[in-house]
């Protein structure tokens, strides 16, 4: 098996990615590179890796769904006493991952992150399926449980007490990455791949090409 896996490899070679070819701001070519997998039908195109670092200084990562971005950042929610949330408020500094293999394509974030707004949070909460409302308050996420069926009953027990109504948990909200990094990898053959990362430098975005 470990010769198996030693030798998976495939080549790249669908597309490129030059300075020249590329937009000057980082949103901007995101927003292009994000239209480009939602229209491939890319799965799960919203799914992106979350990286966060906690006082111990051991990172952790999980997937998370981006539920906005514009100039001012990079939306996602989640429950604030899981692990996530506990290093997120104790180091307000983490990282993305966006991985598009059908388009052989990565994009990578870096920066500060703040809380999001309360009613931000309420309104894009109550837009939330009820099953999911009502799961925010069942699941103590990152919490050790006796079993599932413990777990079903306290959704059932939340489902009884707001009905078709839960207003947020206090402890569910959304985060905001500020980005100050910005790279995206193009695969290319040979392992030659393009990677350009921006930089925010004295409120400007520097453009450079990586090596691979």
């Amino acid at each position: 098996m470990m010769n198996d896996i030693a030798h998976m490899r495939r080549e790249f070679g669908r597309a490129s990615l030059s300075q020249k070819d590329s937009l000057p701001d980082p949103l901007a070519q995101f927003d292009k590179w994000f239209g480009e997998a939602l229209a491939a039908q890319v799965p799960d195109a919203n799914a992106m890796t979350l990286a966060t670092v906690g006082s111990d200084l051991r990172p952790s990562t999980r997937v998370v769904l981006v539920k906005d971005y514009d100039a001012r950042g990079i939306t996602w929610f989640t429950n604030n006493e899981s692990r996530k949330g506990r290093e997120l408020a104790g180091n307000p500094q983490a990282a993305l991952q966006f991985f598009w293999p059908e388009l052989e394509r990565v994009v990578r974030i870096e920066g500060r992150v703040e809380k999001l707004e309360q009613a931000a949070s309420d309104a894009y909460f109550a837009t939330r399926p009820l099953a999911s409302r009502i799961g925010a308050w069942a699941s103590p996420q990152s919490q050790p449980i006796a079993s599932r069926a413990w777990l079903v009953a306290e959704a059932a027990r939340y489902g009884a007490r707001f009905a078709l109504n839960p207003p947020r948990p206090p402890h569910w909200g959304g985060w905001r990455l500020l980005p100050d990094v910005w790279e995206f990898w193009q695969g290319r053959p040979s392992r030659l791949h393009d990677r350009l990362r921006y930089r925010l430098v004295e409120g400007a975005w520097l453009r450079e090409r990586l090596a691979p």
